[in-house]
């Protein structure tokens, strides 16, 4: 059996969750998407997330929230995160921080898909080693499913290819996400794991990564403190869709996606 994930790149402020809210189901039906993974760490005004922006993302059709190093942003989160095993924090931050790495959920077809999230060090703050901790949530997620997503929220490209290498074969698919612009390098490494360095954005295209433009040019010509506004033009959804085999756990193939306001 073959099963259809579709994963989402990092969703800035209101304008990534209109077009969710208008494009992503009816996308999954065409699609024939039977699980979807968004990263939302940005969902709420540009920077964190709220359990009612979370909410509001599963009942467009995402599945499981990922997050990042913004995850903290809004201490609104931190009541989701303890009662909702679906809103996932880095697996690589303290254990004794609130929430959870990973999650095992069903798909719409009734496999079970883990989801993993981890966090990147190379032009970060300090947090514990993803390579490290993968292996360690790899030792008990692999004993309920084949079909593992992971999503490595980094700066560094470099990082997450390595990522990419030291697990493949050990899941079914490493994304990246967190630099906001899609890259060209998706590809099935030799031992059936699909890969992508970044998803991209789901949200304003006409802006820097997201921002007001001349906000940030404001910022970088003066070098002085400047609030980076959300834009608000040329929205898209930014992702790929990844077909796995359900009895191996490994990927098929792996394709861009890319969903516009006019689609």
């Amino acid at each position: 059996m073959k099963i259809n994930v579709l994963v989402i790149g990092d969703i800035v402020g209101k304008p990534g969750r209109v077009i969710l809210k208008d494009k992503l189901r009816p996308f999954i039906d065409k699609e024939n998407i039977h699980f979807c993974i968004a990263n939302g760490e940005n969902a709420a005004s540009g920077a964190g997330i709220t359990g009612e922006i979370a909410e509001e993302l599963f009942s467009c059709g995402i599945d499981v929230i990922t997050t990042g190093d913004h995850v903290w942003d809004k201490k609104e989160i931190l009541h989701a995160l303890e009662t909702n095993r679906n809103i996932l924090r880095p697996a690589n931050y303290s254990p004794l921080a609130i929430g959870k790495g990973y999650v095992v959920k069903n798909s719409k077809l009734g496999n079970p898909i883990g989801v993993i999230n981890l966090l990147g060090r190379v032009f970060m703050k300090p947090i514990d080693c993803p390579f490290r901790t993968a292996d360690e949530i790899l030792k008990s997620i692999s004993k309920e499913t084949k079909i593992i997503f992971v999503d490595i929220h980094a700066e560094a490209t470099s990082e997450k290819i390595a990522l990419g290498w030291y697990l493949d074969g050990k899941v079914s698919a490493v994304v990246g996400t967190h630099t906001h612009v899609p890259t060209a390098d998706e590809k099935i490494l030799p031992k059936g794991t699909a890969f992508i360095s970044d998803l991209g954005m789901t949200g304003p295209h006409e802006s820097i990564l997201g921002r007001r433009i001349e906000c940030v040019l404001k910022a970088v010509v003066t070098q002085m403190p400047t609030r980076f506004d959300v834009a608000e033009k040329d929205i898209r959804i930014n992702g790929v869709k990844v077909v796995v085999d359900s009895q191996t756990g490994k990927a098929d193939n792996i394709k861009r996606i890319e969903v516009k306001e006019s689609d």
